[in-house]
């Protein structure tokens, strides 16, 4: 199909900077998919109560015991549909250039010819939700509105968990607010295109798979998927991809981070932003549960952090989404005991195992599995099975407000202001546990090396480096090398004393014998306590924005708890092993700036002179200390 062969007239046209009709909008688009009925969505009680009813009858959702896990169901979806399509995600920006090398690109007019095609009457016989949401508090100066239309009930459901849904929403629009708009359907008519009816499906869905943003008219196409972040589209597509592009033009940040408040016995509070690439302990870090005594961590996001500038010079951030869309498998009582409470009610589990006593169970929930369970295709399932009982991707959708550690200051619309930004990766060798960056500069450097090492041979190859850059790889919205040139930016225009400062962590460095060295979880508290002191050292000196380096020693690599400052009371390590985890080997680390200098060749002239500079630098003091 040809750029021609469609009108692009029946595309709804979006244009660029210019406000956009929401009634028109919808009329156009309905045209387009041919809906039986209209349905404006209100986020109310009672609307979610009558869905939900829906969904049962037609099989779409399983209710749960109602006493063992009240007011929740399992919803399995087709096994065709069952994770993010990566392969199947596109930014049409104008040009390639700015979509940038890691991203799939597609010349808009293409796209939108062959979007055109695949949705016309892509919702015949079914009917046409619209959903006005709020990604973050409704009217916070940090937050932005958009509006889904989607064929799914199960989508409109969701969507009511992950962000607000209401009314309050259209007031905003009606008043002047630019929203985000975004199409989704399942592609799956339930009236063919001769008249003729066909029979629905508990999980609807299409082979072929579109998951398209158009970066200047802010603007998300999505069909095929009924699945998490390609139908969700306040969440990746919006809250990243698009975000991410509002906020390199407005002077802001849309992050893959979560987001805690650490407070110190003395009472002291700060906030610490964090990201991580996926299976690298992020949800366990957003509800951690220290060891130290006298300290706590609260959760005010798990995901996502949009962060903005304030007028005192320092950063500030909210959670935009208004619920955790986890995944299951790995979350349990003795990795995440908090996560597991949140999970005891009201829960939207999808893909997950049933019990057969009515309740879920997954991978890693408890030390053993059940004796027998049926898995998530609808099979009987025992230990012997061979097979997970759980899909690896299984998820869980609850609202924020049930987790047990979630800060009060969640929902703040002013946003908290961020004391630290910590990077992570999962690398067994090499990268010390914690870092402090040198400077702003030094800390975008260490966003941009995010990586984490290939575990399994169906990654790839085994302790193959994969990138994964301020864990944004597949979420920003234009090309990686002007995402970090907008870092630079917006940290140049903070003052030096309020400026976050930057850290990188890695919890999972081994010894040569393949023993983790940390322990971890909980224990990662004693990092964070480090961190925060780093923050009051400097607060304490003259504000040069790198601050004072007092309780830690440089390193070639930034600089690491000086003897003595990292708390271990009470923590037994194996012999050798503190002096391991810090440990830098000049020739290993050689070796890992000839990769870097390869990933970042990639992006040309694009490239921030910066971040060379920071190579450069890398090399000299290596050289220095060897």
């Amino acid at each position: 199909m040809t750029a021609t062969s469609v009108r692009l007239p029946h595309l709804p046209h979006v244009a660029p900077g210019q406000p956009l009709d929401l009634h028109a909008w919808v009329a156009a688009v309905a045209d387009l998919v041919e809906p039986d009925e209209i349905v404006w969505c209100d986020g109310s009680a009672d609307e979610r109560r009558g869905l939900v009813d829906r969904m049962v009858a037609t099989g779409t959702l399983l209710p749960l015991d109602p006493v063992l896990r009240p007011g929740s169901y399992l919803a399995r979806s087709d096994p065709d549909d069952v994770a993010r399509v990566e392969s199947r995600t596109f930014i049409c920006s104008s040009s390639a250039e700015d979509a940038g090398p890691t991203n799939n690109w597609r010349e808009p007019a293409v796209m939108r010819a062959e979007l055109a095609g695949v949705l016309t009457g892509a919702m015949r016989g079914r009917t046409m939700y619209v959903v006005p949401f709020s990604m973050g508090p409704v009217g916070s100066p940090l937050a932005q509105v958009g509006v889904q239309i989607t064929d799914s009930p199960y989508v409109v459901v969701s969507m009511g968990v992950m962000t607000r849904v209401g009314t309050a929403v259209l007031d905003r629009i009606e008043a002047g607010a630019r929203f985000v708009p975004a199409v989704h359907s399942v592609g799956a008519p339930l009236v063919s295109s001769d008249g003729t009816r066909v029979a629905d499906v508990p999980w609807p869905c299409h082979p072929t798979k579109y998951i398209a943003h158009f970066p200047e008219t802010r603007e998300i196409w999505s069909f095929g998927s009924g699945y998490g972040g390609n139908a969700l589209l306040g969440k990746k597509c919006f809250a990243l991809r698009i975000a991410s592009v509002m906020g390199r033009d407005e002077g802001w940040l849309a992050e893959h981070m979560l987001l805690v408040r650490v407070t110190s016995p003395e009472g002291r509070r700060y906030h610490v932003a964090a990201a991580f690439p996926s299976a690298c302990g992020k949800t366990n870090f957003a509800m951690l549960q220290p060891t130290l005594p006298g300290w706590t961590v609260e959760t005010i996001g798990d995901d996502i952090a949009w962060l903005r500038p304030g007028e005192d010079g320092r950063l500030y951030a909210i959670n935009p989404e208004a619920g955790f869309f986890g995944v299951a498998p790995g979350t349990g009582v003795e990795t995440n005991p908090t996560a597991v409470e949140m999970l005891s009610h009201d829960v939207i589990f999808t893909n997950v195992a049933l019990t057969d006593d009515g309740d879920v169970w997954w991978e890693g929930l408890t030390p053993e599995p059940p004796a027998h369970l049926t898995d998530w295709t609808g099979r009987s399932w025992t230990p012997a099975s061979g097979r997970p009982a759980a899909h690896p991707n299984a998820r869980f959708t609850v609202a924020a407000a049930q987790c047990p550690s979630i800060a009060d200051s969640w929902e703040d619309p002013a946003g908290v202001p961020v004391d630290a930004i910590v990077f992570g990766g999962r690398r067994a060798t090499n990268v010390p546990l914690v870092t402090r960056a040198l400077d702003w500069e030094h800390g975008v450097f260490l966003g941009a090396t995010v990586a984490s090492e290939q575990t399994a041979a169906a990654e790839g190859v085994v302790g193959e480096l994969r990138r994964d850059p301020f864990a944004m790889l597949p979420f920003c919205g234009y090309t990686m090398a002007d995402h970090w040139a907008h870092w630079l930016r917006v940290g140049a225009g903070l003052s030096g004393a309020g400026r976050p400062l930057v850290f990188g962590v890695n919890w999972f460095r081994k010894s040569a014998s393949g023993e983790f060295l940390w322990p971890g979880f909980g224990e990662n508290a004693r990092v964070l306590a480090w961190i925060v002191g780093q923050v009051d050292a400097a607060r304490s000196a003259s504000g040069s924005g790198s601050g004072s380096d007092e309780g830690a020693v440089a390193g070639p690599v930034g600089l690491h708890p000086a003897p003595g400052a990292l708390d271990l009371d009470g923590l037994t390590l194996p012999d050798g092993a503190l002096e391991e985890l810090f440990a830098v080997d000049p020739a290993a680390w050689s070796a890992e700036c000839d990769l870097t200098e390869e990933f970042f060749a990639q992006f040309g002239d694009r490239l921030p002179p910066e971040l060379t500079a920071q190579l450069t630098s890398l090399r000299a003091r290596l050289t220095a200390s060897s």
